[in-house]
């Protein structure tokens, strides 16, 4: 088939979604910008199963936090109050941990924050990796939110060069955003598809280029939301 549009998708995607790209004629290169990898030793495995005794408050700001932490419960079910980003995150919550524990969800981590200030949360653990963001430690801390954080894995950049010119670039964290402008530069007509707002707003600090966000924080969403502009747009 001939291809009119070139994607860089910065992460890997399944081979459905890149067929479903295809049969509306884009073509869809997948490229890791990062490398995520669980960093739980025994020490960090008895205290995540200590705290799985207690009814304690958790948040999740992403999915490998969430399966790092899954991982680590050899199977134990503790009744937590959740509280996740929407979309892949909390489908794997949902599925080992159960709706009912689910107490808010969020588009991103500010909204994530609001949600546990307006339900008068006093503490919680948040799982989350080395390079986490701000905000939602920030607004919490504003609150006198107490807030005990626990790194269960880190990310690690790859910066790639690309040498083609892609019509779009699908974005998916901002630590890809990082590690894919530390080595590269855009032409002017690329369309720049992120994830969610702080995706977007991290693209924001490298270029001025045309943003478009997906409807929900799940990476299908982002892709169709790409095959959906282009194909309204040719």
């Amino acid at each position: 088939m001939n291809h009119s549009i070139n994607i860089l998708s910065t992460r890997p995607l399944n081979t459905l979604l890149i067929q479903e790209a295809d049969a509306k004629g884009l073509l869809i290169d997948c490229i890791s910008f990062i490398e995520t990898t669980v960093s739980i030793n025994h020490e960090k495995k008895e205290q995540i199963q200590a705290i799985a005794k207690q009814e304690s408050t958790i948040v999740f700001t992403s999915m490998n936090a969430a399966e790092a932490i899954i991982e680590s419960l050899d199977g134990i079910k503790p009744t937590w109050n959740i509280y996740c980003m929407g979309g892949t995150t909390k489908s794997i919550i949902k599925d080992y941990f159960g709706v009912e524990n689910i107490k808010g969800t969020g588009k991103d981590a500010s909204s994530l924050a609001e949600g546990m200030i307006a339900n008068s949360t006093k503490e919680a653990v948040f799982f989350c990796g080395n390079i986490r963001r701000d905000e939602l430690p920030q607004l919490l801390k504003e609150h006198q939110i107490d807030l005990k954080e626990m790194v269960v894995y880190e990310t690690d950049t790859i910066p790639h060069k690309i040498h083609k010119a892609y019509d779009a670039v699908l974005f998916f964290s901002p630590s890809a955003v990082d590690s894919f402008f530390s080595v590269n530069k855009i032409e002017e007509h690329t369309i720049l598809f992120a994830i969610g707002n702080t995706t977007a707003k991290t693209i924001g600090n490298y270029s001025l280029n045309k943003i478009v966000k997906s409807d929900s924080p799940e990476k299908d969403s982002l892709v169709r939301k790409a095959i959906g502009y282009f194909n309204s747009t040719q």
